[in-house]
């Protein structure tokens, strides 16, 4: 089970990455990861499995990472109908492992920034 101190100290690891609200994370200014709430149209939407708990939104490589990602394991992530189309996956929080959550955060964090600075990151964290 991940916490919000999990995300905290994950992306603080990350170069150019800031918290720059609460529970909002962003890599040289693009969209990495967010607190995500259910509203009510998800509610609706995904009925009597809609999740409890905190629900951490990351942004993905592209939609087919987020459409695998949901296929592969849906007890960890989801999507609801205001994600169709768009890269990005919703987390279980209390359901992810921290170190897979290390590893979502982090690939996630490759695909927003500049390819130098991905290659330079790799080189330095094989």
């Amino acid at each position: 089970m991940a916490t919000w101190e999990d995300v905290r100290a994950i992306t603080a690891a990350l170069p150019e990455t800031v918290e720059r609200a609460p529970r909002e994370w962003r890599a040289r200014d693009k969209n990495l990861a967010w607190e995500r709430p259910l509203r009510k149209a998800d509610h609706e939407a995904l009925g009597d499995s809609a999740p409890d708990g905190d629900i951490l939104g990351v942004r993905v490589a592209d939609v087919g990472v987020a459409e695998a990602l949901c296929a592969d394991d849906p007890v960890v992530y989801f999507r609801t109908p205001h994600f169709a189309g768009y890269p990005a996956v919703l987390v279980r929080l209390d359901v992810i492992d921290p170190d897979e959550l290390r590893e979502l955060l982090v690939d996630a964090w490759l695909a927003r920034v500049p390819k130098r600075m991905a290659r330079a990151y790799l080189d330095a964290h094989p």
